[in-house]
Order: structure tokens, then C-alpha cells, then sequence
């Protein structure tokens, strides 16, 4: 019996074409990120996989960033709340490389970082958080002129003091810059309205804001603000019921007492710190004043 040869038992099966790769002719986008430092990149935090934290030492300039602000506002008034993200972080790109491009678009963009910031998402939230910082960083005191200024300061606050830690740790961040870059005495009297918030986490953390101002000034700028006022604010402070709130009390009085008896030495400053506090608080306050610095001055 004949046998089949081997290449008539086995199937032939027809060779598939090669798929050829597509290629792309769409020119390529200038990236956010600068790649110049691959180790600067860091894991990505909590939040949306669809948006990147860049932070402001990897940003980039803009390219043509002249024809580029006139788009920004669309970007940032889009229904789509990734494009608002990355306009955002363009905004970001034109405070830290193009500032006075920014500038005369400064009060609608911090309407559209407040805005974010009362967002539900947290990464729009976040992303908000830190082209605030930037802000801060650019322009310094110009930003305390916003009409929008005391809204941001509000959501600032009020997104350090809640349970979201991804958003609350960059929302203190983005206080601690406000506090670096700008004036403290026309700081507080921003923070002075908080004070007295119904949010005793927001006092708290205007307190705290509060007395990182004061540590910062000599006794000129505590007579230009006011002396018998930081006076007045501790006090309040003092009794409030959280006690991040009475910490920070006791800072601004310890700076104040510095200032106040810094000639004199012993029972002189005891009697100066005294005095001043007799001229400037009502009598039911005196006391504990008086007494919380001699318990620190003579903690034995």
C-alpha cells in the first residue's frame, strides 16, 4: 500500500498579512511635565488615575505663550472637569514662567480655582489646591486684592481641616505659602474674620495661620497692626474649645510678651506684660492672660 506523502496529510494554512501600525499625524504636544529629571516623578497619590499631580518644580513653560493665555478661560469654563484640570495646571505654568500674562486674568482664574475647589471630586479639588499655592508663590500680596481673595482663603481653610488627607495636606500646604509670600499684617487682618467662624476647625486653623504671622513680625509691624488687637485675638482665642486653637493663643501671647517686657527682666516684665494686658483686654480676660505667661515663663 502506497503512502501519502507528508504534504498532502498536513492542511496548508494561508499566511495572515502583517498589520501595518498606524501612524499618527497629529503634532505633538508640548508636555506638561519637564522630563529633565526622571527621578523627580513621583507615585501617583490617592485620587483620579485620569488626572497627574504635577508638582510646581516639574511644570514647564508654555510654548507660544502669548497666543496661548486667549485660550485658557475657554479651557477653564469647560463642562469637562479633566480639560478644567489641565487648564488649570496650564495656569499654573503661566503664574510660574509668564506671571504678568496671567495677571490681568488673575480675578477670573481664582474664581475658577474656587469653584474647583467646592468640587465633589477630589481631584479637581486637589488640582485647585495646588495652582493655589503657585498663586501665592507668583504674586504674593497682588493676590490679597482679589475680589475673590477671602472666598479662596475660606475653601483653603476648610479643605485643610477635613478627612480627605491627600486634599488636606495640600490645602496646608497652600496656607503655609500664602503665609511665606505674603505681608503679615495684611494678612491677619484677613484671617482676623475667621476668628469667630461657627467652624471651630476653621478657627483652628486660622488660629494656627495666625500665629505663624506674628512669629514672623517685630514689634513695628505688631504697632502697625495693632498690638492691643493680637492682644484681643489671643484672648479670644484662648478659651476656644479646640485645642490647636488655645496652642496657637499661647504662640501670638508668647510672641507679644517678648515684645512687651524684651527691656526688662524678672518680676519688671511680669509687671510690664501686666500692665499692657490691664490697657487693652476687658477685666474677666486679664487674668488668664496674665497667668498663662507666667506659667510659661515659670514652668516649675
Amino acid at each position: 500500500m502506497a503512502l501519502r506523502s507528508l504534504d498532502n496529510a498536513l492542511p496548508i494554512t494561508p499566511e495572515r498579512p502583517k498589520k501595518q501600525a498606524k501612524v499618527s499625524l497629529a503634532p505633538p504636544q508640548a508636555p506638561d511635565v519637564c522630563p529633565n529629571d526622571e527621578n523627580k516623578a513621583p507615585l501617583p497619590p490617592p485620587g483620579d488615575a485620569a488626572i497627574d499631580y504635577i508638582t510646581s518644580e516639574n511644570l514647564c513653560p508654555i510654548k507660544d505663550p502669548d497666543s496661548s493665555i486667549h485660550c485658557l478661560m475657554e479651557g477653564l469654563e469647560s463642562k469637562d472637569w479633566t480639560k478644567v484640570c489641565r487648564s488649570l495646571n496650564d495656569a499654573r505654568r503661566f503664574a510660574l514662567f509668564n506671571p504678568d500674562l496671567l495677571l490681568p486674568h488673575l480675578d477670573e482664574v481664582v474664581t475658577v480655582v474656587v469653584k474647583a475647589t467646592k468640587n465633589p471630586r477630589s481631584a479637581l479639588c486637589k488640582t485647585a489646591v495646588m495652582a493655589a499655592s503657585d498663586f501665592f508663590n507668583a504674586y504674593g500680596d497682588k493676590l490679597l486684592q482679589s475680589d475673590t481673595f477671602d472666598s479662596m482663603l475660606l475653601q483653603l481653610l476648610l479643605k485643610s481641616s477635613q478627612d480627605k488627607r491627600f486634599v488636606c495636606e495640600e490645602a496646608d500646604k497652600a496656607i503655609s505659602a500664602l503665609v511665606r509670600s505674603t505681608s503679615p499684617v495684611k494678612l491677619l487682618h484677613k484671617l482676623r474674620a475667621f476668628v469667630s467662624h461657627p467652624n471651630l476647625r476653621i478657627r483652628a486653623k486660622a488660629a494656627g495661620s495666625i500665629s505663624a504671622c506674628v512669629s514672623s513680625m517685630g514689634w513695628d509691624r505688631m504697632e502697625e497692626f495693632g498690638k492691643a488687637s493680637l492682644l484681643q485675638v489671643a484672648a479670644e482665642l484662648l478659651n476656644d474649645r479646640l485645642p490647636e486653637a488655645r496652642e496657637a493663643a499661647r504662640g501670638v501671647a508668647a510672641c507679644l510678651y517678648e515684645c512687651v517686657g524684651g527691656e526688662e527682666s524678672g518680676s519688671d516684665a511680669k509687671e510690664a506684660w501686666q500692665s499692657f494686658c490691664q490697657g487693652s483686654l476687658p477685666s474677666a480676660q486679664v487674668q488668664s492672660m496674665v497667668k498663662i505667661m507666667i506659667i510659661s515663663t515659670n514652668p516649675n
